[in-house]
């Protein structure tokens, strides 16, 4: 994460920065923590926070009022089904081993994903590309939903099943922002117009 925010800022020789970075005001850095955060920065804030109120709501209404964990899978409309499933590993169940070795991932991936949504909370105080903001946010949001469920139950709790339409993962709200946040951030790094980039 240090690697790619440095890049963002064009450090680390004569190479360009990486198009992402032109919607970042500057570094991370211990200046980070005393920049007053932008209109983009608290947007950005609410946003994680609404999609863990969001995801940890619906992960409440299934474990506690649907009683899924008892009834397994349960078909919703069509193609789409709820189904139990606790995943030990990281998003959309990849590394989802049932190992010995898997109780420690509950905290090494706890701890990884709390030190990159601080990181990207720092950093964020910079931005100045709303699309920039929202994947940010949508991601801070994401990894927080899921680092709640790993420390209260010991393995993230997943449900949303379109299986039936050849969509292999079954996954949550929490996976779900992650994933849009990720594509925001690649199509800003890559593929967003530039100002004054030549047609």
């Amino acid at each position: 994460m240090r690697a790619l925010l440095a890049r963002a800022d064009g450090g680390g020789g004569t190479r360009p920065a990486l198009p992402a970075l032109r919607g970042c005001g500057g570094g991370v850095g211990r200046e980070g923590w005393m920049t007053r955060p932008s209109r983009l920065a608290w947007f950005a804030y609410a946003l994680a926070l609404a999609v863990v109120v969001a995801d940890q709501a619906l992960k409440w209404w299934v474990i506690d009022l649907l009683r899924l964990p008892d009834r397994m899978s349960i078909q919703v409309i069509g193609p789409f089904w709820l189904s139990w499933v606790e995943n030990r590993g990281v998003s959309f169940g990849v590394l989802n081993l049932d190992a010995d070795w898997t109780r420690y991932t509950r905290w090494v991936l706890s701890l990884f994903s709390v030190g990159v949504a601080v990181s990207l909370a720092v950093w964020v105080r910079k931005v100045e590309r709303p699309i920039l903001a929202s994947a940010v946010g949508l991601i801070m949001g994401g990894a927080l939903g899921n680092v709640i469920d790993r420390i209260r139950f010991g393995a993230v709790s997943d449900f949303l099943d379109f299986s039936r339409l050849w969509f292999p993962w079954v996954f949550n709200i929490a996976d779900s922002a992650i994933t849009v946040g990720a594509l925001l951030l690649i199509w800003d790094l890559f593929l967003a117009p530039r100002k004054g980039a030549p047609a």
